[in-house]
């Protein structure tokens, strides 16, 4: 089985830590093919760097065809849907990933992400998802995308106070980490709080493989009917 991961920033560091968390959990004989665009955003912080990014994104779904199933590591869930009406192989976005497991896991969870300006993207998905009313919270821990990749950054302290304060003012029973540049916090965090944490690299991987092994597609009726492509 292979899983195409893409990260669709172009931040080659990123893609490298989303990549080695997702073998970490694959089963045996799952491979993980994970890239990112050479041109777009070096970050996702918002819906503009959403739309620059879609091209490269869905450029590359389209390029290649030497895939079981696509994971979209990015926890915008960039591109999700267009993604779907390209390939009838499952897609996976890790949002949307990560919020049904911690679903499954809790009656409510809180979300901790990094910026603020990403709320509002992620509490529409919430909704569209029909998870609005397990999420207790949307946290922003103000920490920018790229500041995860500094080994000398004080994130992980930053969010781990964000998760002690979800459990405390949210009644959270579960965390889902809002961004792919999170995904090597969700263990340590987890056993210093003592409740789940969730990374959505690594939910993705999960659902991924399931949805391969059970020989499921995606619909091509309806929203995610192949594309009417101009030939004029």
């Amino acid at each position: 089985m292979r899983l195409l991961l893409i990260n669709p920033n172009t931040t080659a560091t990123m893609t490298e830590k989303a990549g080695a968390a997702a073998r970490r959990v694959a089963a045996p004989g799952t491979e993980i093919i994970a890239v990112n665009p050479t041109h777009g955003p070096a970050s996702i912080e918002g819906y503009y760097d959403e739309a620059m990014s879609l091209a490269g994104l869905l450029g590359i779904i389209g390029g290649r065809d030497d895939y079981d199933a696509v994971i979209i590591a990015c926890f915008d869930d960039t591109g999700l849907d267009a993604a779907r009406c390209l390939t009838e192989k499952p897609v996976i976005g890790i949002g949307e990933a990560a919020f049904h497991m911690a679903a499954m896991l809790s009656n409510r969870f809180s979300v901790v992400t990094t910026l603020g300006r990403s709320v509002p993207a992620l509490e529409h998905n919430l909704t569209r998802y029909g998870l609005a009313a397990r999420c207790a919270r949307v946290r922003a821990s103000e920490i920018p995308v790229l500041e995860l990749e500094d080994p000398l950054s004080d994130a992980c302290a930053r969010i781990g106070a964000e998760v002690a304060q979800a459990i405390t003012e949210d009644r959270a029973e579960a965390i889902v980490l809002g961004c792919a540049g999170m995904t090597d916090l969700a263990e340590g965090l987890g056993r210093a709080h003592g409740l789940p944490v969730l990374d959505g690299v690594v939910c993705a991987v999960a659902l991924a493989e399931g949805m391969v092994r059970l020989g499921l597609a995606t619909s091509r009726l309806g929203g995610y009917a192949p594309p009417r492509f101009d030939k004029g």
